[in-house]
Formats: structure tokens, sequence, C-alpha cells
């Protein structure tokens, strides 16, 4: 038996000397996760059992080797939502709860929206639409079969209509008639391969990742769909990397169908996502 706080004080400097980012927060999540408890109620717990605390150091050694937390405990929180995640899927990302807020706000004003959600990944927008605007019909595409079946299981039951597909291509029958698109594309550079996090660069799918040389490839790809499956006055958003705050609504103006073309910056004021609206 071990007291919890001195377990955690030396897990979080381990985590910190292999540079994860959020040693302290990552250490509690996972002895939380193998004590069967949530991290707010660990200061109730006197002492570790013994069979927990090597379940808890197997999976302390292989965060420390900087795979990813969500994979250790195997869910991801976004939003009012806890999505099942793991090898083969993109781990959801807090910034990206901003993009689904704004794509739920848009949907909740109309009596009822048609919401699309390209390269849905682990389901993570189209399952917050649908779980907070439940008067919205939901449509998903993922194009990576591996990130399809973590979709698949996050989106069983909702009423989403989830396909398997490329975005560039997706929805022939809802042409004209779709009221929000919402997309977390691809968007790092080929060229900054080694700048990307080991979490992501070594875990994620590369798929979700990499866009071209300039990292803007997909959202081209974006730009041209989504004019094809709104209808007039219907509204398109899509995170990008901090570094395309100009770059990523100027893919949008090129396009010439785009009004409204504007950016967005997250809590910590960085470029985060840009929405536009299709010409009427």
């Amino acid at each position: 038996m071990t007291p919890p706080r001195r377990l955690l004080a030396d897990a979080a400097a381990r985590l910190a000397a292999a540079g994860v980012a959020s040693p302290e927060h990552d250490a509690a999540e996972l002895l939380a996760h193998v004590l069967g408890t949530v991290r707010g109620r660990l200061p109730l717990v006197e002492q570790v059992p013994d069979d927990a605390l090597g379940r808890f150091e197997a999976l302390l050694a292989r965060r420390a080797a900087r795979e990813p937390l969500q994979h250790l405990t195997g869910l991801a929180a976004f939003r009012h939502v806890e999505l099942a995640v793991g090898p083969g899927v993109f781990v959801p990302r807090p910034e990206t709860e901003l993009l689904a807020g704004w794509a739920i706000e848009q949907a909740a004003a109309l009596e009822a929206p048609v919401v699309v959600d390209l390269c849905t990944g682990s389901g993570a927008i189209a399952r917050s639409v649908v779980d907070e605007v439940p008067h919205a019909r939901v449509h998903a595409v993922e194009l990576d079969p591996g990130a399809h079946a973590w979709a698949e299981r996050n989106l069983a039951g909702t009423g989403v209509d989830l396909r398997l597909g490329d975005m560039g291509e997706a929805f022939d029958d809802l042409a004209g008639g779709v009221d929000v698109v919402v997309c977390n594309p691809p968007y790092v550079p080929l060229e900054a391969w080694e700048s990307v996090a080991p979490e992501a660069r070594d875990h994620d799918p590369h798929l979700a990742l990499f866009s071209g040389d300039d990292g803007l490839t997909a959202l081209r790809v974006l730009a041209r769909r989504a004019a094809v499956l709104l209808r007039p006055g219907g509204v398109v958003g899509a995170e990008h990397a901090d570094v395309q705050g100009a770059s990523a609504p100027a893919v949008f103006a090129e396009v010439g169908r785009w009004v409204e073309v504007r950016d967005h910056v997250d809590l910590a004021g960085r470029a985060r996502f840009t929405t536009a609206r299709l010409a009427r």
C-alpha cells in the first residue's frame, strides 16, 4: 500500500522529465483510471493497493514513452460526451470543441437543420452536434477505415448517418440542401514533421495530420465541396493550424463563392478556425 500523494508527485516528476506537457494532470488521470474513480476523488484515497500500483506503473511507463493518455485510458472527453479512442484514430483535442460549439450554435438556430461533418475521425463533432441539437439531422464521413470503425462505435445509436468515403466526393444525395458543414481536416505541412508532438506524430493516423506541402490541400478540397453541399446562405467552419490564420481564410476567398469569410481565435488568442457563408 502506498500513499497517493507521494505516488503522484513521483509520477509527475517522471512524466515531466520525459517531456509530457501536462505531467500532474496525466499522472492523476492514470491513477484514477486504475482505481476506477475520477481525478477529483483522488484526495479521498488513503492508500493505493499493490495490484493497482503495478497497473499504474505499467501505464506510467507507456505515458513516459509518449503514448497518448487517451490511448491508455481508452476515453477522450469532448464537450459533454466521452468518446472511445485508441490506435488508428485521431484523438480529439480540446481546441476543436470551439469549432464544434460554433457548429452547434449555427444548427440550434434553425428549425430543422441538416449538418454534415467531413473528416469526422472519432465522430467527436458529429456526436456533440446530435447530443446538443437533438432535432438536427447529422451526417458524417470518414476516409480511413480504421478511424471509421471508431466513429461507428461512438455514433452507434445516435441516429447520425455515418459513411465511409472521401470528403471530396461524399453526400451527392445532399447537394444543395445542407445548412452547416463542419470539418477538422488534416492541416500540418509535410515539412513540419519534426515539430509535431510525439503523441500525435507517432500515434495519430498520418492521414488525419498531414496535408500537402503547405498544410492546406484538404482545406482547398473542403472549400470546393462545401460549396456543392450547402444551400445558398449555408455556412462552413474548418479548423486550421495557428499559423494559418491568414492563409486558411484566403483559401475560401479564392474560390469566389464565399462571403463573410472570417477567422476565429481560441481561448489563448491563437488563430484556430475559419468560417464562411455560401453566397446567395
